[in-house]
């Protein structure tokens, strides 16, 4: 019989489209599933979710509340954990703005007569990230970071045909590196990876001279680096890129912009980023935002990935109008030849970043990345103290993160780690594993979130181990 709400309900109706595809019955279309793995419906109640049966919604409810409550939540004071995505405010008007329907629910704007304000809202998005970043072209906009590293060096291999070689310059984060080695395996691309300067903790920029070549396509630098220290002689990088005719990618976290040049003064062709400090939030995880900009060369923007939006007026004249401009979407016809591999967008992270952008202005950013600096130096300073903690593993200046290691002897970090988060605290990442020569050291993020008495507080139970 047929429903009422539901749509090709009734069995005649069923029966026609069955055998438009070429099937029987509903079963024939599982028919790829070994039947020894498939479940009959008199077996459904014997699932193992729930209390072995079918539930309302409010046991549900209920059931998923009660495991949600063994999550541990640290808020106060909030985790000391960056590399990559790091604890920041998010003020309420990001959250209210992005909530709205038109912006929450909206895809790609392909109908632009219909689709103005989401447009208007990336094209202002493009604007001021360019002005941030002191680049020529943004667009609107990637998945993550790693991922608009991996897109920027692929692109410097179609637009330098004849080099195959990719520069990484040693302090990179490494679970970029990942994404990048992932992204460049089917090209044949010869990537090779500069030394750490374990004085400093930044590239060896007299290694990378002896490195780059006729054949190299692109170096790729992160400016605050994966340690969270500046990079001292990205310039010097800058020109010994240039000089061999590569592209220069820098990557850069956008807050640390509001005190360190952008990538458009150190003579970046591409810069590549992290949205998330500007106002997603941690969320478990993402989604986050991946920056992707250029200089003005149009070598350079036929190879850009995503898309971009531009400003332009109505066929009259007499009002203005935006529009997609650039549209890379081809993936689906021409696969490995297509300029990029990004199938969608991350808008409503793009949008979100505009309304944090907007709130605070020029000096607002400024003022953010002198309170951060102030917190993660106050931070290196106070914990310095500590008999059998040293905070200064590298001589080169930070922003907002710097590894901490224990010189205590016996002492390791995961023992550590246990003691702050059984004291209601989350510690910093341990690398130890990933760079053996540092020993028993982790990386521990200090944002605006932060403040003096949450710093005090960890000082004191850091102490507290380490004198048992």
């Amino acid at each position: 019989m047929e429903h009422p709400w539901m749509p090709n309900s009734a069995e005649e109706t069923r029966r026609k489209m069955l055998e438009k595809i070429g099937v029987k019955k509903i079963d024939e279309l599982f028919n790829d599933i070994p039947p020894s793995i498939r479940m009959k419906p008199e077996e459904w109640d014997k699932l193992p979710i729930g209390e072995g049966r079918i539930l309302s919604e409010i046991e549900v409810r209920r059931r998923a509340e009660s495991l949600l409550s063994k999550n541990k939540v640290f808020k106060n004071p909030p985790p000391f954990l960056g590399c990559g995505a790091w604890p920041h405010y998010v003020p309420a008007p990001v959250r209210y703005i992005v909530s709205r329907g038109e912006l929450l629910t909206a895809y790609t704007p392909y109908q632009a007569e219909i689709n103005q304000g989401l447009m208007q809202a990336l094209f202002e998005y493009q604007s001021m990230m360019a002005e941030l970043l002191d680049m020529d072209i943004v667009n609107s906009s990637m998945y993550d970071w790693g991922s608009a590293a991996a897109e920027a060096l692929l692109m410097a291999l179609r637009v330098k045909r004849e080099r195959k070689k990719i520069v990484l310059c040693g302090t990179l984060n490494p679970f970029h590196e990942k994404v990048i080695r992932t992204y460049l395996a089917p090209h044949n691309a010869l990537i090779v990876k500069t030394g750490i300067d374990r004085e400093q903790g930044i590239c060896k920029a007299e290694e990378l001279e002896k490195i780059v070549d006729k054949d190299t396509a692109a170096i790729y630098i992160e400016n605050p680096n994966f340690f969270g220290l500046i990079e001292e002689n990205i310039q010097e990088i800058s020109d010994i890129t240039h000089r061999a005719g590569a592209l220069y990618v820098i990557g850069v976290e956008p807050l640390s912009l509001g005190l360190i040049k952008p990538p458009g003064q150190l003579g970046a062709d591409i810069a590549v980023g992290e949205g998330q400090p500007l106002g997603l939030g941690l969320n478990y995880g993402g989604p986050y935002l991946g920056i992707f900009a250029i200089r003005y060369d149009m070598k350079l923007l036929r190879q850009m990935p995503g898309r971009l939006i531009g400003l332009t007026t109505t066929i009259d004249g007499k009002d203005r109008a935006f529009a997609m401009i650039l549209q890379t979407r081809e993936q689906h016809i021409r696969r490995e030849k297509a300029t990029s591999n990004i199938c969608t967008n991350e808008a409503l992270s793009a949008i979100a970043a505009a309304v944090y952008l907007a709130l605070l202005g020029k000096k607002g950013i400024t003022k953010l990345a002198e309170l951060i600096y102030y917190n993660s130096h106050y931070a290196a300073k106070k914990l310095s103290e500590i008999n059998g903690v040293n905070t200064r593993v590298f001589t080169a200046d930070f922003f907002k993160e710097f590894p901490l290691r224990l010189e205590a002897s016996g002492k390791k970090y995961s023992e550590l780690h246990e003691y702050l988060l059984n004291n209601g605290v989350h510690g910093g990442y341990y690398v130890g594993d990933i760079y053996p020569w540092l020993g028993e050291t982790a990386i521990f993020s200090f944002t605006e979130l932060h403040t003096k008495n949450d710093i005090d507080r960890l000082a004191v139970l850091i102490k507290n181990f380490l004198e048992g």
